[in-house]
C-alpha cells in the first residue's frame, strides 16, 4: 500500500499556473451534466476534450495511466456487472453465454458507463496531479471563502494520507517478526488482512484526535482574523478556464441533442 500525492506536473504549463479553485470550479462545472445522461457519445466527447488539454496543465499521458488505472479496473468491474445483470437486453443479440445474451444495447449502456467514469474522474485527477494541496487549502479560504477551520482540517488529512501506507507496512512487518503468517490459506489471509485493517484505523483515529487537539491548542478554531503566507489571487484568466468549461460542458451537450443521441436519466 503506496499512498504519495504531490504534483507531478509541469508548474509552467499554462493551465497548470491557474488559480487552485478556479481548476476545482471548472472540473466541477465540466463533469458534472455528463451524469444527466445515459448515452456513450457525450461522455466520449467530453473525455476525447479532456485528453486534447491535457498538454495545456503539463500532465504527461504516462504519469496519467500510472494515476488513473484503479479506472480500469472500476470499468472492467462495470463491464462484468452489465453483462450479468442488465435489465434491458434490448439491441441484436451478438453471441450468447448460457442464458445470458450480450446484445448491442447492454454494450452501448456498458460504454456510456465506463466513458462516463473516466469522463468524471479525469478531470479531478488532473486537478490534484496539478495543485499543491497547501495552495488549494488557502485559495479555498481566501477565494471561495470557506471555513478555515475545514480547509486546514482537511489539509492536515491530506498530508497524513501517505503515512497510511508506512504504517500498514509497520504492522505486517511487526506482525511477521512475531511469527502471525497467514502462509496461503485463503481464510487466514482474510483474517489477517481484517486485523490490520482494524489496527490500522484504530491507529488513524487516535493521531485525528491528537491533531485536532494540537490544532485548537495552536488557535486553529480561534475566531480572529487570519493571515496567510501566500495570498492567492483570483484573475481573469482564471475566470475565463471556468467560463470555458461550462461553454465547452454546454457545446457537448448541445451537439449530443442535436444529434438526437441525448437520453436523460430522468424522463
Amino acid at each position: 500500500m503506496n499512498l504519495v500525492f504531490e504534483t507531478v506536473a509541469d508548474a509552467s504549463a499554462p493551465l497548470a499556473r491557474r488559480n487552485p479553485v478556479a481548476k476545482l470550479g471548472a472540473a466541477l462545472l465540466f463533469t458534472l451534466p455528463l451524469v444527466a445522461t445515459l448515452d456513450p457519445v457525450t461522455p466520449g466527447l467530453a473525455l476525447a476534450v479532456e485528453l486534447a488539454v491535457l498538454p495545456l496543465f503539463g500532465v504527461r499521458l504516462r504519469v496519467l495511466a500510472r494515476r488513473a488505472w484503479p479506472l480500469l479496473v472500476a470499468a472492467g468491474g462495470v463491464l462484468l456487472s452489465m453483462l450479468l445483470f442488465a435489465a434491458d437486453r434490448s439491441g441484436d443479440l451478438l453471441f450468447s453465454v448460457g442464458p445470458l445474451d450480450v446484445t448491442t444495447g447492454v454494450l452501448s449502456a456498458a460504454a456510456g458507463l465506463i466513458l462516463r467514469i473516466f469522463a468524471v474522474a479525469l478531470p479531478g485527477i488532473v486537478v490534484f496531479a496539478t495543485t499543491d494541496p497547501t495552495d488549494l487549502a488557502d485559495a479555498l479560504v481566501q477565494n471561495a471563502k470557506a471555513p478555515a477551520r475545514f480547509a486546514i482540517g482537511a489539509l492536515a488529512a491530506f498530508r497524513l494520507l501517505p503515512l497510511l501506507g508506512q504504517e500498514w507496512r509497520m504492522l505486517t512487518l511487526a506482525r511477521r517478526a512475531r511469527g502471525v503468517d497467514a502462509g496461503y490459506h485463503p481464510v487466514a489471509r482474510l483474517r489477517l488482512f481484517a486485523s490490520t485493517g482494524f489496527a490500522l484505523l484504530v491507529g488513524a483515529l487516535r493521531r485525528g484526535v491528537r491533531l485536532a487537539v494540537a490544532m485548537d491548542a495552536r488557535g486553529f478554531d480561534a475566531g480572529t482574523p487570519r493571515t496567510y503566507a501566500r495570498v492567492q489571487h483570483f484573475t481573469r484568466a482564471d475566470t475565463a478556464l471556468v467560463a470555458g468549461a461550462g461553454l465547452t460542458c454546454a457545446t457537448i451537450l448541445t451537439v449530443t441533442i442535436a444529434l438526437g443521441l441525448f437520453r436523460p436519466i430522468i424522463g
